[in-house]
């Protein structure tokens, strides 16, 4: 197991994703979004995030395509909804203070939890906000989790998308 960070992160991105958490599998593959029933790779890749399927283990090419990634809170656990409401609102601080000094051009919650959560508000739409978070335009995207199959493969790109068109 090599060290693990749920940060993929540099100053001016144009894009960070923000999952809820790691997933137990992640820390121990040491990658981000390992676990093969996550789609988030193959969904930056068809959305035209990147221009070849990346694999876990390329998570740091991801920074040239100047997207990065992060967590709303760093506790590891076998299921996102281990992570109570509570945990939520104690990291905000940190983590806006995180995201208020990278200053990427976009913060793309993966799923409403978390920013349901941090926000207290139960009304959040997927796509564009009409808030900032950090001062920094915010999306909500469906998250791409194999547990989640709300959202089909077609969806989860169509979604994700609209957020890369945006930054063009």
């Amino acid at each position: 197991m090599g060290q693990y960070s749920p940060d993929l992160l540099a100053p001016g991105l144009d894009v960070v994703f923000c999952g809820i958490n790691p997933a137990s599998t992640a820390v121990a593959d040491g990658h981000n979004f390992s676990n093969r029933s996550n789609r988030f790779w193959e969904v930056l890749y068809r959305a035209g995030f990147t221009d070849i399927r990346l694999r876990p283990e390329d998570e740091r090419q991801l920074l040239t395509y100047r997207c990065g990634i992060t967590a709303a809170v760093s506790r590891a656990t076998p299921r996102a909804d281990d992570i109570t409401v509570s945990e939520f609102r104690a990291a905000r601080p940190d983590f806006e203070e995180k995201i208020r000094n990278l200053r990427p051009r976009s913060l793309a919650f993966l799923g409403k939890r978390a920013v349901v959560a941090m926000l207290e508000d139960p009304h959040i739409a997927f796509g564009l906000q009409p808030f900032s978070v950090a001062g920094v335009t915010t999306w909500v995207l469906p998250n791409p989790s194999g547990l989640n199959r709300r959202f089909t493969l077609d969806a989860l790109v169509d979604a994700y998308a609209e957020l890369r068109m945006s930054l063009s």
